[in-house]
């Protein structure tokens, strides 16, 4: 089970790390900042036009490149995909 943002180093890591998150809601989703679908989408956007910021903050760097389109084609598809 992948647990950790930091060991996702594949589609299938992220995957598995998608169905961890969906667990701990499962789990104890009240314990969760943004525990509701709006809110999680909000935070979701919030964070992406931060993450330079979070990255610098946290004594990383930001990656050159990454297949955003990718990422966006996947919660999209999460829209109607079953």
């Amino acid at each position: 089970m992948t647990t950790s943002p930091d060991h996702v180093d594949s589609r299938e890591d992220l995957a598995a790390f998608v169905r961890s998150l969906r667990r701990s809601h499962a789990e104890d989703g009240s314990s969760w900042g943004n525990a509701d679908l709006p809110s999680f989408l909000d935070a979701l956007a919030a964070w992406t036009d931060d993450a330079d910021g979070w990255y610098r903050n946290t004594g990383r760097e930001l990656p050159p490149s990454g297949d955003w389109a990718f990422f966006a084609r996947a919660l999209q598809a999460a829209t109607r995909y079953e």
